[in-house]
């Protein structure tokens, strides 16, 4: 059995790793003046607004590197900051990088890392211009910041929902949550044993949404294309209760969503049956599903269902008569936020 080539880290040092990883990358954008090698990037932007946003990713809490393979790993954390940028209507454009390593990761593990992470930038139309390493004693740790921008007086924030807005939904919801039961599931099984050899087929859909998730750039773009700018809108990372339950509690609305109107794949279903758990608490609650939730004036229906990916799932109201969730057999529950949280 040939062995596996392993570089030790500090071999490099810091710089030569740094170095390592960020060699011959093009920029795409013409505001990316000057990227890695000085102290700080240099960025311009005339006429437009900029937008920030970081996410950190840690070891344990985040991800799970039994099941998780480096270069999904890397690519989802590229791809769950640009999800952010889209969700204010705004276009990614550079990320940072900072990594804290712990001494059993060698040189090939960071190059496979780092090979996600530059495909997203590569898929996304985004330059990657700077970032840090650093030691760790607990892991791996990985913090992005993304810039991106938008046209002046296009960005959407959470608080522009109106009552009578339609409330609506990109993609399916609860997918990635049941690709991370069923990975959870199979890890317990084969927990101990030599030899891993587990049964996914058929549920290809479900584990793609958990490891490899993909940003709503084409949802934007065709919001775009069709002259909809959403009163406002959020990303799904921690479930579509919780994102919705921030919406209205910004824009001081109330909602009411139906039941029926969830979309939900058919692999989603399966596995939540099979784990005996309801598939409408896994939708509104599961997260990590990357999609939009978004709101738009009543008068905009039309263009809305012309639109392939995007489904109308409720009304937005007075702030007086809350959170709903209405049932398919026409009951009306409060609409909780069950979605998960990395603090408790």
């Amino acid at each position: 059995m040939q062995e596996t080539k392993r570089t030790e880290i500090s071999t490099l040092g810091e710089f030569g790793l740094i170095r390592h990883l960020t060699e011959n990358i093009q920029f795409v954008h013409p505001e990316t003046q000057y990227g890695v090698g000085d102290d700080a990037a240099v960025l311009s932007y005339p006429n437009k607004e900029v937008l920030v946003t970081t996410d950190m990713l840690m070891e344990g809490i985040h991800f799970d590197l039994e099941y998780t393979p480096l270069k999904h790993l890397g690519y989802k954390a590229a791809v769950v900051n640009f999800s952010d940028i889209y969700a204010m209507n705004g276009t990614p454009k550079q990320i940072t990088v900072s990594l804290a390593i712990s001494k059993r990761f060698s040189l090939e593990d960071v190059e496979t890392l780092y090979a996600g992470i530059r495909l997203a930038c590569q898929t996304y139309n985004v330059d990657l211009i700077g970032g840090d390493t650093t030691p760790s004693l607990t892991g791996l740790a990985i913090s992005i910041t993304c810039i991106g921008d938008a046209d002046k007086g296009q960005i959407v924030y959470r608080n522009g929902a109106k009552e009578t807005d339609l409330i609506c939904v990109s993609g399916d919801l609860g997918a990635a949550y049941m690709g991370l039961q069923l990975l959870e599931r199979e890890k317990a099984v084969f927990r101990g044993q030599k030899e891993i050899n587990p049964d996914f087929s058929g549920k290809e859909y479900i584990l793609e949404r958990q490891l490899k998730p993909e940003a709503r750039k084409d949802i934007i773009e065709a919001l775009a294309r069709t002259g909809i700018r959403p009163t406002s809108m959020m990303d799904i990372s921690d479930g579509l209760s919780s994102e919705l339950k921030h919406i209205c509690s910004q824009s001081n609305v109330g909602c009411r969503i139906y039941e029926e109107r969830i979309p939900i794949d058919y692999q989603t279903a399966v596995m939540a049956e099979e784990l005996n758990m309801n598939v409408t608490t896994c939708a509104l609650n599961g997260g990590e599903d990357y999609e939009l939730v978004f709101t738009v004036p009543l008068t905009e229906h039309e263009k809305v269902q012309s639109i392939n990916g995007i489904k109308e799932i409720g009304y937005i109201t007075k702030a007086e008569l809350g959170c709903g969730l209405i049932t398919r057999d026409n009951q009306e529950f409060e609409l909780k936020a069950q979605g998960w949280n990395p603090l408790t």
